[in-house]
């Protein structure tokens, strides 16, 4: 599991501190004075997998460099019901001050990260594997998709820049006879630098994947709102024109939730784009106790 660069989250950070923070936190500065100090644990109040300990760690340095931050479930373990995530010692205020923003992050990515984990685990046995989109909170991408990795699942592309991705409506302006076209596209799509995938969406088996197939060079098909026979057929279609294990692989998208998940995986598909592990992720309940 790869981790995240903490340099591009602090702009964020310092973002909801600020706005959380604004002039001071004026409850606690008029109930304890610099000189009181306290213990906290982080509790985790349901079945989780966790996610955001280094987030924890960044807020609470922002906060108070006294304050000490000691984790017991790392990022990407699970946590049961009562579960002691960690603990933070040291001077109350600041302590206190940092509760919501610190909580606000790390119910939201272990929220994502539970979510992905039930995924996962609904389609284990298969070929498959669970990936993110771009459906995802403005300015959150890089924490939201680390947090899809402590779940299990994998990235698809960060954004528009390292993958490209012709989407229906982009075949739709080639014309009916998009092959020749499309041949010419994905050639030169091949020689960009940083480009990490060539991909292609179709939304019709018959009259557009037994084109696309031909085309050399494309690594994934995006299969788009198809039912569980359409899934079979163009994966039977692929193993027969291109072999069983070879390119390009086929991805499910679009309609798929925990209820049918497993037999979507069991189609046959090598993977499975879900908005909804990011969109729609609820945040867990985990509380600072004192």
């Amino acid at each position: 599991m790869k981790t995240f660069d903490i340099a591009k989250a602090r702009p964020l950070i310092k973002m909801a501190i600020a706005e959380d923070l604004g002039r001071g936190d004026m409850t606690s500065e008029l109930l304890f004075t610099k000189k009181n100090a306290a213990k906290a644990n982080v509790i985790s109040r349901e079945e989780i997998v966790v996610c955001g300990m280094d987030i924890v760690r960044e807020i609470l340095i922002q906060y108070d460099k006294a304050l000490k931050f000691t984790v017991f479930v790392n990022d990407a373990a699970p946590a049961h019901v009562g579960s002691k995530l960690a603990t933070i010692e040291g001077p109350l205020r600041p302590m206190l001050s940092a509760e919501r923003v610190l909580l606000n992050f790390l119910q939201r990515l272990s929220g994502i990260a539970t979510t992905t984990s039930k995924y996962v685990r609904a389609i284990h046995g298969t070929k498959a594997n669970i990936y993110d989109t771009r459906k995802t909170m403005p300015g959150w991408r890089i924490l939201e998709k680390y947090a899809v990795r402590c779940g299990g699942g994998h990235n698809h592309r960060l954004g528009l820049y390292d993958g490209v991705l012709i989407k229906d409506n982009h075949l739709t302006q080639l014309g009916a006879n998009f092959q020749p076209k499309l041949k010419r596209i994905v050639a030169e799509a091949k020689k960009l630098k940083g480009v990490k995938f060539v991909a292609v969406e179709v939304d019709h088996v018959d009259h557009q994947l037994n084109h696309v197939l031909k085309i050399p060079g494309i690594d994934i098909v995006l299969l788009d709102n198809m039912g569980q026979w359409q899934l079979k057929h163009a994966v039977e279609m692929r193993d027969e024109m291109c072999g069983k294990n070879s390119k390009p692989l086929l991805e499910a998208s679009g309609n798929i939730t925990l209820d049918n998940v497993s037999a979507i995986a069991q189609c046959g598909v090598d993977r499975i784009a879900i908005g909804a592990i990011t969109h729609s992720a609820r945040a867990v309940d985990i509380g600072l106790d004192r």
